[in-house]
Formats: C-alpha cells, sequence, structure tokens
C-alpha cells in the first residue's frame, strides 16, 4: 500500500491559515507594529516549512534524498508565498486605514534619522505612490528568502535514507 502523503499544497494552505488569523488578530489587537509580534508570524512560518519536511519525511519512510526533501519544503514555502502575497493586497485594500498607520509609523522612525525636512517629505511621497508595490514585492522577497533558508535546515535535519536504485527506477518512470 502506498503511503498517504500531504502535497505541499495543502501544507501551504494550513500554514497561511495560521498567518492570516495571526495577522488579523494582531492587526484588530492593535499590534501590527509591535516587532515581537511580528517576527512572531515569520518563526510560525519558518517552523511550519521546517516541521513540513521533517513531516514529508516521516511520511515516506524517509527514502530520499536532501534535493527532494528542499524541494517539498521549497514548495510549501512558494504556496505560503502566493497566498500572502494575495492576502497582503487584499489586506491593504480592505483596511486603507493600515497603510496609513504603516507610514506614519514610517515617518515616526525617521524623525530619529539625520534626514531633513526636504528629504523625509519627498521619502514619505515615494513610500505613499509605491506602498502597494513595496508591501507585495516585500512580501515575496521575504518569504521567498526564507522559504528557501527554511528548507535547507528542514532538509538537512530531515534523516535521508535513499534506495538509489528504487529512484532510479521511478526516475526512469517504472
Amino acid at each position: 500500500m502506498e503511503p498517504k502523503i500531504t502535497t505541499p499544497i495543502v501544507k501551504g494552505l494550513i500554514i497561511s491559515l495560521i498567518l492570516i488569523v495571526l495577522t488579523l488578530a494582531i492587526t484588530f489587537t492593535n499590534q501590527q507594529f509591535n516587532k515581537a509580534f511580528q517576527w512572531l508570524g515569520y518563526l510560525i512560518f519558518f517552523a511550519g516549512i521546517i516541521l513540513s519536511v521533517w513531516q514529508y519525511g516521516k511520511q515516506i519512510d524517509h527514502q530520499s534524498t536532501f534535493g527532494n526533501y528542499f524541494a517539498h519544503g521549497f514548495k510549501v514555502g512558494a504556496v505560503v508565498t502566493c497566498i500572502m502575497v494575495v492576502f497582503i493586497i487584499l489586506f491593504i485594500f480592505l483596511f486603507p486605514e493600515f497603510k496609513e498607520k504603516a507610514l506614519e509609523e514610517m515617518k515616526r522612525g525617521m524623525q530619529n534619522k539625520s534626514l531633513s525636512e526636504e528629504q523625509a517629505d519627498k521619502y514619505m511621497e515615494g513610500m505613499r505612490k509605491y506602498f502597494m508595490v513595496i508591501s507585495t514585492g516585500g512580501t515575496l522577497l521575504v518569504y521567498m528568502l526564507f522559504s528557501a533558508i527554511a528548507a535547507l535546515i528542514g532538509a538537512a535535519i530531515t534523516k535521508k535514507n535513499p534506495n538509489t536504485f528504487q529512484q532510479d527506477i521511478n526516475q526512469i518512470g517504472g
């Protein structure tokens, strides 16, 4: 009997739902600019991918290679990334006050820097104009980078007992 393997899509959906619920909870409690909560989401994402790779290894009785484990973890990360990019776009459209709060927080953070008022205004104008692009691009970049790192770690710590003869047959298509 063939072992039941949870697909990267299912794992990615589960991780995404957890992250979306966490994001909404943080937003509705006005903690979205609390650094600890921001990192909590990344920690859950990171741990979710590592656990996904580990679970995959367990489901296939560890009969695979580092590359296969990495690919599985990266696919999970890619699914989460796609869902989170769509979520960020919808979130910004549904909650336009988030954009304004984020821009206010950026401006507050810039007051500590040694920028002239003119430089700060020019910077904020660019941020306001390209907020959606920066938000989605930043989400895409950070999530894919963390996906690669987490998949590497997951593949490195998962036990490997590849049956090379069986893999050769599977690669041939037999």
